[in-house]
């Protein structure tokens, strides 16, 4: 029963396929191999974008980090949501790799940025010309930080906004598949279709060993990205093998499948603690984060039955009143089972 990330999750067994299958005879480095050449190709016709620029990468925070530094100067402001994951979880990453842009923190309930709360820290930046971060980008995390999932409509609000002010537009889609499953759209529709200039592809979390890709929708970019990533240590010479991952997380939508299984079972273990007593949500579960409040008694049955999961925040203690409620992040995997939710709900159930 462990809740505690997705990057808990095994790799899936047609990923770990074809690491084997890559693994026969020679093929040149650096991504010039054949399967990265498939993998481009396939991504921009799923994407329907037969000219943008497709690179693999072995991190998220690369992903992440790369591209923010393709699309804004190193005096930029980087707008993004106060709980997203560049702000909360890359270590400062997207500042060194930008030379020093500013991440700018926009409110909106519930992990969500909304265009009023853009358009106000938009207003406020660069007010005093050079003694001022300038306007640069905006990105938006997708699905969010507190488990929930943009509509296209949201998503089109944001972009309506940076447009009006000229800005590009970043698409965090670490956990992409989970939150396009969830709202029904096509990748296209919430990409570029609805104004968005760069998208991190994330893969690792959803069924993959180590691979994300990075979707430049402007190829004018392309070089750019390229010499970043070899500057930043983050070209792979035995490409094939990212690109073996990333060929076999396609094929037949099974990334996808995946996605869909995950977020299944976090549907299923939302409806199961928001029945109990003295239990809730603390945001809406859309995608494969659960976050919920429960009592401290129902917590202690469920770690002593070996349950792992985090405290949400992490400061709480076990110790300390029964019935008082404790608030946690429990996140589902593809791999998650029907069996392993509804040991977790009888043991909270005691």
């Amino acid at each position: 029963m462990n809740f505690a990330s997705d990057n808990t999750a095994p790799a899936a067994p047609e990923v770990m396929a074809a690491l084997v299958a890559a693994n026969e005879g020679a093929a040149m480095p650096y991504g010039n191999d054949p399967a990265t050449a498939r993998v481009q190709a396939r991504l921009r016709e799923i994407f329907e974008a037969p000219e943008a620029a497709v690179y693999l990468v072995g991190t998220g925070t690369a992903a992440n980090a790369l591209s923010l530094a393709c699309l804004t100067d190193p005096w930029g402001a980087v707008f993004c949501h106060r709980n997203a994951h560049i702000e909360e979880d890359e270590c400062g990453a997207p500042e060194f790799f930008t030379g020093g842009a500013k991440l700018v923190l926009v409110d909106g309930a519930h992990g969500r940025m909304t265009p009023d709360a853009l358009l106000r820290a938009i207003a406020f930046t660069g007010r005093a010309g050079v003694h001022n971060v300038q306007r640069g980008m905006v990105s938006i995390t997708n699905s969010t930080e507190a488990g929930t999932v943009y509509s296209l409509n949201q998503l089109h609000g944001l972009c309506e906004v940076a447009r009006a002010h000229g800005l590009p537009v970043h698409l965090d889609g670490a956990r992409f598949a989970n939150a396009l499953v969830s709202c029904g759209a096509t990748p296209a529709e919430m990409t570029w279709k609805a104004g968005v200039d760069a998208v991190s592809f994330g893969a690792t979390k959803n069924g993959c060993a180590g691979a994300e890709a990075v979707i430049l929708f402007d190829p004018e970019k392309a070089w750019e990205f390229e010499l970043r990533r070899k500057r930043a240590g983050h070209l792979l010479s035995k490409h094939r093998y990212t690109a073996a991952q990333m060929e076999a997380y396609l094929e037949g939508d099974l990334w996808l499948r995946l996605a869909r299984q995950a977020n299944a079972m976090a549907a299923r273990l939302s409806a199961g603690i928001a029945a109990l007593p003295g239990a809730g949500l603390t945001h809406p579960t859309e995608a494969n984060a659960v976050f919920a409040h429960f009592p401290r008694a129902a917590h202690r049955r469920a770690l002593a039955s070996g349950a792992e999961y985090y405290f949400w925040p992490f400061d709480q203690s076990l110790e300390g009143a029964g019935d008082q409620p404790l608030s946690c992040r429990l996140v589902c995997s593809w791999s998650t089972t029907e069996a392993e939710v509804d040991s977790f709900l009888a043991a909270l159930r005691g």
